[in-house]
């Protein structure tokens, strides 16, 4: 069951760096080309600032979830970690376990602003883009995240127990 579980995280990791990669290029893509029409054309693309904006927004998020996953996100910890081993794996344990618990909270919290958006066809000025897709990514980065943190959790606890039996 683990194994599978992982195999499923690793697959969704590579797919969350590649979209993030991708809406990264397209969003260098947009700007150069805004650039090479501003300066060479004297045209500008009326809408490039609003769509790289949220090609930004999506790329964070996305990237996110591999970031939580591996445990690299930035962390205050340099008290714990002058704490004893055991202190510093209880404390790494409740920051990890505040992190789920805020980061689904805030999800919660989100989506009724997205169902609002999606209802009322909110829509940016400049792009006419349906504000619920770069909005939505707030509670389905966090989502991620915490799913991702909580099967770390699992999982490594799994591996350590059946380390110590063997």
């Amino acid at each position: 069951m683990t194994d599978m579980l992982l195999r499923v995280v690793r697959s969704f990791l590579a797919f969350a760096r590649s979209a993030a990669a991708i809406l990264l290029i397209c969003s260098v893509g947009i700007n150069y080309a805004n650039i090479v029409g501003r300066y060479w054309f004297s045209i500008s693309i009326s809408w490039a600032e609003e769509i790289m904006l949220f090609l930004m927004v999506g790329c964070v998020f996305l990237g996110a979830g591999p970031v939580s996953w591996s445990n690299r996100q930035i962390r205050m910890d340099i008290v714990v970690g002058l704490m004893p081993p055991k202190v510093r794996q209880l404390l790494d344990l409740l920051a990890d376990a505040a992190f789920i618990v805020t980061a689904m909270l805030l999800a919660w919290f989100a989506t009724p602003v997205i169902m609002d958006l999606a209802a009322f066809d909110e829509r940016s000025q400049a792009a006419n883009f349906p504000l619920v897709v770069p909005q939505a990514m707030l509670p389905i980065g966090l989502s991620i995240m915490a799913i991702l943190v909580a099967v770390r959790l699992l999982t490594q606890r799994r591996d350590a127990a059946g380390q110590r039996q063997h």
